[in-house]
């Protein structure tokens, strides 16, 4: 008899262990993964000459708009163009140094970086940068073509940003970047606007 419960009682106590065995094990606590901070794109250069403008003044704008943000020509005595009320071409008085615009039927049409601007445009590029960087920058997206007055190197690199092509584009809403590129293999010119980049003697 007392054989007969000590078997029964070790058999209850593994039936017990077998049950413990069985059920599954509490889960873990889970820890909420601290949140990751998305570093914020940096800023627009406000500096940068791009196809829409540079700074506060816009392609497309009046030439009453430029003159609130730059201010009117700088040597009003100056022929800017064969017929001013038609097209004239400027340094405005309050515009970054040997920065200038075009004006055509009262309306921006372009602004240039000349020889001695120190401005760049959105790709980091310059008067007096070599055209062989510029052409490794943008790839597929640059065409070129002769220079007109220069022999190569000499050409010129144009960068559409919309509504251009490798032929002469007249459509007034396309908007570009034109490299004028000197016989040393270097920028000269930087032009952004309109169809007027491909402008080659100012306004003509």
């Amino acid at each position: 008899m007392i054989r007969f419960t000590a078997v029964s009682a070790c058999a209850l106590l593994t039936l017990a262990a077998c049950d413990r065995q069985e059920q599954p094990a509490a889960p873990a606590p889970v820890t909420a993964a601290p949140a990751v901070e998305t570093p914020a794109a940096p800023a627009a250069d406000p500096n940068a000459l791009t196809a829409e403008g540079l700074g506060p003044v816009r392609i497309g704008m009046t030439r009453a708009e430029l003159v609130t943000a730059w201010g009117d020509d700088s040597q009003p005595n100056a022929v800017g163009g064969a017929d001013p009320e038609t097209c004239d071409e400027f340094h405005p008085a309050n515009a970054p140094a040997d920065v200038r615009v075009m004006i055509q039927n009262g309306v921006l049409t372009r602004i240039t970086l000349a020889r001695g601007a120190t401005n760049k445009t959105d790709r980091g590029f310059g008067v007096g940068d070599a055209a062989m960087a510029i052409k490794q920058a943008y790839g597929g997206a640059l065409f070129a073509q002769p220079h007109k007055y220069q022999d190569a190197p000499a050409e010129d690199l144009f960068v559409w940003s919309r509504g251009g092509s490798t032929s002469y584009v007249t459509d007034p809403a396309a908007r570009g970047v034109r490299y004028e590129i000197g016989s040393d293999g270097k920028v000269m010119m930087v032009h952004a606007g309109d169809p007027s980049i491909q402008l080659v003697e100012g306004c003509s």
